[in-house]
């Protein structure tokens, strides 16, 4: 008997090998609302005015020197001379301008319009269709 011939046999080996990847998919989106609602607020606000009043007061007195302006009180008194001329010559002090501060205090009303911004966010699906519709909060600063 005749031996085998040893023939050579080849047994390829396979191995699998696995990619993984990831790509996006849109599944949804949001889309935000800003509405701004203007109001007309009413404040009432102190105010202080402050008014003078002049009175002339005639002196008509001889003075060596014009006097300096000076306070009385609430008033500012302001001399006013006038030169005179005769033998000699002399300051007359011919009147005083008194100034008074009087402060009086009122009341007004003023509308101010107030303006508040109000966000209304709306869930939409992958087709940009809403898919939710929340009612917005009613709440604001001036409330």
């Amino acid at each position: 008997m005749d031996e085998p011939e040893h023939e050579e046999q080849v047994l390829p080996v396979v191995q699998e090998e696995l990619v993984a990847g990831k790509r996006p998919v849109k599944t949804g989106s949001v889309r935000v609302e800003k509405h701004v609602e203007r109001r007309v607020r009413r404040i009432d606000l102190p105010l202080m005015r402050e008014t003078v009043e002049i009175k002339r007061v005639p002196v008509n007195r001889v003075v060596d020197a014009p006097p300096a302006i000076r306070r009385s009180g609430d008033s500012i008194v302001i001399p006013v001379v006038e030169e005179q001329v005769t033998v000699t010559r002399r300051l007359v002090l011919k009147e005083e301008v008194h100034v008074m501060r009087k402060k009086t205090r009122e009341r007004t009303i003023k509308e101010i319009p107030v303006e508040r911004e109000r966000a209304v966010v709306r869930r939409l699906d992958e087709k940009g269709r809403v898919i939710d519709n929340p009612r917005p909060k009613r709440r604001g600063l001036l409330e």
